[in-house]
């Protein structure tokens, strides 16, 4: 297949290989070329052998065909009359400092006014000298005003606003108790057995519903499939994203479901097994290696288990529980083992970044809750799919103050359960950055039919452009059909002239079966050393060093820094290269 004009500068430092046979006396053009991006699965199939003395594409272009030449035969400089030299252009590079020179004095002694110029000397520039106007920087909105040496004539500053902010007081769990009435006393939490019998009438689907407690040293159990780990916080001041939210530190929910004839409620893997086997203790959407484990079992009505409403059933019964368990923790009367100040903040003069999080709405059993009245919850909140999967937008405050209750079972490993956008690391490194002025988090869902993943994906485009967004972040749980969206939304912000980076479970088992030219700066989030979807829960979510990598990128691609084009099939070498050079 020939390289196209569109692609064609991209690969001008690539070998130059004729794609089809070709004859004598013609004049070289980017249809003749074969496309650089096969070169190394030609290679490993025997049809290519790339040669030392082989020309690359640049040199060839407009030159003469001396001789007939077969299809992937790599161009010599015998062959063909009027080969270009490649001309090596030594960089420049500022290793000192770039002076500007402002002082009165100087100013005075070159006779420089408010209408004068502005002299910059570059030392690693050898006899660079510039001088620019001074009424060109005015119309840049400079003050204009001399500084001394060490001041900088700056644009007029404005100082960041903080549009709002939350305060999570964390409450320390030393252990956990089923008893007879719930309450929080001491580090102790009680929960009163008789809560089940509530939870149960809380959906006619579900047909029986257990509950019991798993201390860290006691994982080596049996356990249905993960459905979900939640967090227990509540609000006491204000609504999701501001006033105070209470959190318990040390015990989480997790949520298991089997059908009535015994088969998991699961969709592309399940991950039933020994507990300490099957999650991915201390990745953000799981429970930390010192968590206590508060176990809701449910079994569903046979046969519905892959429909939405099964699945929400189980998820609404343990709410119940959680929600007894809220009201306990609102009346804490312990002081707070600490305190996380959370803020939304608008920086100025600082790029404009958002991120996308593509969440799961295929119709079946893909669903998630969005701003539900408590954190983490199920009631009040809206379906993604009942939404029509169009994106919705929240504040990174509204994430961080459990925004999101997750309901999808696609694959355990890739799948982000609602504890992981409770503490989602993109959102909490986005919101700290000093360079970045995070703008907000976009949730999109995926639809199963291709007419309306193109609606979504032009509406989210538009979304992006409409915030005027300078970069974004766009990732994926699961892999599969929903990449067909996560590809379409990096197309539509990337064509819009907004630096784009993709963040997805891809490996060997996940890999994208399509892209654009805008994918170009993707982070694999994979942690299976197959790079299989290996029914661990949490395995392979966004992680600390995933959100740095990725927010490192956006920065390079931003500033306009060569991204290196991955290599054609997964490795974990190129991961780990960029962790060093991060220092992670």
């Amino acid at each position: 297949m020939s390289i196209t004009n569109e692609t064609l500068k991209a690969h001008l430092k690539d070998p130059a290989i004729f794609c089809c046979r070709r004859g004598k006396g013609i004049v070289i053009g980017a249809a003749d070329l074969e496309d650089p991006s096969l070169f190394e699965d030609m290679e490993e199939a025997g049809l290519l052998t790339l040669s030392k003395e082989g020309l690359v594409i640049e040199q060839v272009l407009g030159a003469t065909l001396l001789t007939d030449c077969e299809a992937l035969t790599p161009i010599l400089p015998s062959m063909i009359d009027g080969a270009k030299e490649i001309k090596v252009v030594k960089e420049a590079t500022v290793a000192d400092k770039v002076e500007i020179r402002t002082k009165k004095e100087e100013n005075k002694s070159r006779g420089i006014g408010k209408e004068g110029m502005i002299h910059i000397e570059i030392e690693e520039l050898k006899g660079l000298s510039l001088d620019i106007p001074y009424s060109s920087l005015f119309a840049q909105g400079f003050s204009g005003r001399t500084a001394d040496i060490k001041e900088e004539i700056i644009e007029e500053k404005k100082v960041d606003k903080i549009v709002r902010s939350l305060i999570k007081k964390y409450y320390k769990v030393s252990d956990v108790l089923i008893g007879s009435e719930t309450k929080f006393e001491n580090g102790v939490l009680t929960i009163d057995e008789a809560v089940l019998k509530e939870a149960i009438k809380a959906d006619p689907l579900i047909k029986e519903i257990k509950m019991d407690v798993i201390k860290p040293n006691g994982r080596h159990i049996n356990t249905d499939t993960i459905m979900d780990v939640c967090p227990i916080a509540t609000k006491v001041e204000g609504v999701l994203g501001e006033g105070v939210t209470n959190v318990m530190e040390g015990a989480v929910f997790m949520l298991t479901g089997v059908d009535e004839d015994g088969t998991q409620v699961h969709e592309f893997g399940s991950s039933e097994g020994f507990l300490d086997e099957k999650m991915a203790f201390g990745n953000p959407g799981c429970a930390d290696e010192t968590d206590i484990i508060i176990r809701v079992e449910t079994k569903i009505q046979r046969l519905v288990g892959m429909e939405r409403r099964g699945p929400y059933a189980a998820h609404k019964c343990e709410d119940v529980i959680i929600q007894s368990v809220r009201e306990a923790l609102k009346k804490a009367k312990d002081a707070p083992a600490r305190e996380e100040l959370c803020q939304d903040v608008k920086k100025y003069g600082r790029p404009r970044v958002v991120l996308i999080k593509e969440i799961m709405g295929q119709g079946a059993m893909h669903d998630n809750i969005l701003c539900p009245t408590e954190p983490c919850g199920v009631l009040g909140g809206q379906k993604n799919v009942d939404l029509g999967n169009v994106p919705l937008m929240l504040s990174p405050n509204e994430v961080r103050d459990g925004g999101i209750h997750a309901l999808t079972c696609i694959g355990p490993a890739t799948k982000e359960m609602t504890r992981h956008y409770f503490r989602e690391p993109l959102v909490e490194k986005l919101a700290n950055d000093k360079e970045l002025n995070f703008i907000g988090v976009i949730f999109v869902g995926s639809p199963q039919v291709n007419d309306e993943k193109t609606f979504v994906s032009e509406r989210l485009g538009a979304w992006v452009e409409t915030l005027e967004a300078e970069g974004a972040i766009v990732t994926t749980e699961g892999f599969g059909n929903n990449h067909i969206d996560f590809i379409s939304h990096i197309n539509q912000i990337g064509k819009r002239n907004i630096p784009v980076v993709g963040v997805s479970f891809c490996a060997y088992q996940g890999q994208l079966v399509v892209g654009n030219m805008y994918a170009d700066a993707m982070i694999e989030i994979n942690k299976d050393k197959g790079g299989f979807e290996n029914e661990i829960a949490g395995c392979s979510e966004i992680c600390e060093k995933d959100a740095l990598r990725s927010i490192q990128m956006l920065k390079n691609k931003m500033m306009g820094v060569e991204i290196k084009p991955a290599p054609k099939k997964w490795s974990q070498d190129v991961i780990d290269n960029n962790n060093l050079l991060l220092g992670l």
